[in-house]
């Protein structure tokens, strides 16, 4: 199986109703508020060290059993920044993907530079969602 970086677009940040522990790296986020800035449209969205989905990209991982990833709850807002540049985009039900496979390995892991890898398998079924933003490069594992 072949294995790929894939780094999200980057929406919005981590927002202020989130619960966050920053005194280790990467911050352990146990409640998570994401705050969206814009939406360009992809199923997966990121801000460092979280990853959301779409509950139509969810029911497709779902669907497919991929290993390495679990998902929770997130609270959605929007910024002002969003409400004055999109107003009229309605934004779809998103989940946390939360990733817990080892890279290289399962279906998603992080590696050892805390970026998302995924197998080939998980492209295939996330690109015809659309993740048209999102930069791909190959992972080799060592």
């Amino acid at each position: 199986m072949k294995f790929f970086y894939l780094e999200p677009e980057v929406s919005g940040s981590i927002g202020d109703n989130s619960v966050m522990d920053s005194n280790v790296h990467p911050p352990l986020v146990t409640r998570l508020n994401y705050e969206f800035d814009g939406w360009m449209g992809d199923v997966m969205v990121e801000s460092f060290p979280c990853y959301l989905v779409t509950e139509e990209a969810k029911g497709k991982i779902l669907n497919e059993g991929f290993s390495g990833v679990a998902f929770d709850k997130v609270e959605v807002t929007t910024s002002e920044l969003f409400d004055e540049m999109q107003p009229d985009q309605k934004l779809p039900p998103f989940a946390w993907l939360r990733v817990n496979g080892r890279a290289g390995q399962d279906d998603f892991g992080i590696a050892n530079d805390y970026r998302l890898v995924v197998s080939d398998r998980v492209l295939n079924a996330l690109k015809p969602l659309g993740i048209s933003n999102a930069l791909i490069e190959p992972f080799e594992t060592s």
